[in-house]
């Protein structure tokens, strides 16, 4: 068979290709080339009739597809979300599909070449597929990741072990002046009274009193290495904590703390050394009820947010503040950032914004609205503008706050509720899991007895539709209103570890792989 080819076309000459051997052919005018002759030449370029002995057509490629993110089988918890980015090459469409809709919206038609983000909605092996068609065939490829349990279920003790701390007896947070342990922070640092890792506490009521709000001192405790519970150190004492009930902690050991039945609201900032100043003090608070510290950032300086909870009638002057510190943690300015989240009651059954919760990955605050039974983030928090965030909702007057909660503002699109609803019932405390979810805290105000709702531990992701993953964790199935702060960490293998003060036995309680009393489930310290 011939294969002929044009090479060259100069003039009114054409070069081409026979046998093996190059031939010229003259001719007087392009249209006195004969039909024949001129199909035979392209086809000798092997036009409309594929690969002849090349391989394919050079006309009509084959496709290709790959996926760059995930490049190799993956892992996430569940409450993550994954990213896919694929690429292909000579293709005019593609399908994606997934293994099980479980696995997350990858589905129907894509872009030649993108990404997308990816949310498995339950545990599982999920496989991820995209297939590319072109002119030159179809051509497909796939990627896998594997979903398993979500943290606070992973840290659960086995299926028919008993979880409740009764009958354990462990150290008070400070059995001569305090009970009612709410403030809890792990340590950043070594400085003063403090060693790093140190659980940092501080009480709500004072030991032999029944006045709620009366405790006003902060201990430590070193997290033990066996199943002994620690012995609590004194940290601090003043008036000045009265009613103390969150803490945050500053690279240098510091401790600023809400103090919500102290005269004047000072906002007090402790040493490490256990000196209780106030430099905030020029500063309007009104009833502190939650904090967090923000590091510093190549754009951003430090930053402390303090939340507000007035007491008394049902009103909506919950209110978050932003004070600027210098390298020195020196106050530089203040800012109200949010207000209207709908506040009141009385020392022991309070209604407010609590449990601020910080995420540096996304420069994202946590609020946990009570009155709301809600989860808010506040997403590029160090941007938004005095009282940039303005929480709707129709409190003020109404014998008991309202859940619906709309946001307006010049940083309204900054807010968005997360998780709302059952299982949350007047949570309080929130902690930040190594995964970017967060575990919650009910109160239980209001709970008329125990049962199988009361005193949960809840898993919110701020990515998983509605929030919430996994199983709640019932951690006490005696008096409801329980749990009060939670902190998180990591072990030096990187494992979760949750602590979160346990008011029912006044102890410091322990989720994690560290050796506990119960052989596996919480522990106290």
């Amino acid at each position: 068979m011939n294969r002929t080819t044009i090479s060259e076309a100069l003039g009114t000459y054409i070069r081409y290709r026979q046998l093996g051997i190059f031939k010229t052919m003259r001719v007087s005018n392009w249209g006195k080339v004969t039909s024949g002759l001129f199909v035979s030449v392209l086809a000798g370029c092997g036009g409309g009739h594929g690969g002849g002995g090349y391989g394919g057509s050079p006309m009509n490629p084959a496709p290709t597809v790959s996926f760059s993110q995930p490049a190799a089988a993956a892992t996430i918890n569940f409450g993550q979300s994954l990213t896919v980015a694929w690429t292909s090459a000579y293709t005019t469409s593609c399908t994606a599909t997934a293994s099980s809709a479980a696995g997350g919206a990858f589905t129907g038609t894509q872009m030649t070449s993108g990404s997308m983000t990816v949310v498995p909605t339950a545990a599982g092996n999920y496989t991820y597929t995209l297939s590319c068609t072109g002119t030159g065939g179809t051509k497909s490829a796939s990627a896998s990741v594997t979903v398993t349990p979500n943290i606070l279920n992973a840290l659960a003790p086995p299926a028919g072990t008993a979880i409740a701390s009764v009958g354990l007896t462990g150290s008070t947070t400070d059995p001569a002046k305090g009970y009612n342990p709410y403030g809890l922070v792990v340590a950043p640092a070594t400085a003063g009274l403090i060693t790093k890792g140190d659980l940092v506490v501080c009480n709500f009521n004072m030991g032999g009193s029944t006045s709620q709000g009366s405790g006003m001192n902060i201990v430590g405790l070193h997290p033990p290495t066996g199943s002994t519970p620690s012995t609590p150190y004194p940290i601090a004492s003043s008036p000045d904590l009265l009613g103390c009930n969150a803490l945050t902690m500053l690279p240098d050991d510091s401790i600023s703390a809400a103090a919500w039945s102290a005269a004047q609201n000072p906002n007090p900032l402790v040493s490490a050394s256990g000196m209780v100043g106030t430099p905030f003090s020029s500063d309007t608070f009104a009833q502190p009820w939650g904090e967090a510290y923000v590091a510093a950032t190549a754009t951003q300086p430090a930053a402390i947010y303090v939340s507000n909870a007035p007491g008394g009638a049902t009103n909506a002057g919950g209110t978050i503040d932003r004070i600027s510190l210098d390298a020195n943690n020196a106050q530089t300015s203040f800012t109200e950032i949010l207000t209207g989240i709908c506040s009141g009651g009385v020392a022991g059954m309070v209604f407010g914004p609590a449990g601020l919760t910080y995420d540096p990955a996304s420069d994202t605050l946590y609020v946990v609205a009570t009155s709301a039974d809600s989860v808010i983030a506040l997403a590029g928090v160090s941007s938004i503008p005095k009282d940039g965030v303005v929480v709707n909702g129709q409190c003020a007057g109404a014998a008991t706050p309202t859940p619906a909660l709309t946001f307006s503002g010049p940083s309204m699109a900054s807010a968005r509720v997360i998780a709302h609803g059952s299982p949350l019932s007047t949570p309080l405390s929130a902690a930040l899991l190594k995964n970017g979810d967060l575990v919650v805290g009910n109160a239980d105000i209001g709970a008329p007895g125990p049962s199988a709702t009361t005193n949960l531990l809840i898993e919110v992701s701020p990515v998983v539709p509605n929030g919430f993953v996994g199983t709640p964790l019932q951690i006490d199935t005696t008096t409801p209103g329980a749990i009060f702060g939670i902190a998180a960490t990591v072990d030096a293998a990187g494992n979760q570890i949750i602590y979160f003060n346990n008011d029912n036995n006044n102890a410091v309680m322990q989720l994690g792989p560290v050796a506990s009393t119960t052989g596996g489930g919480p522990g106290p310290y």
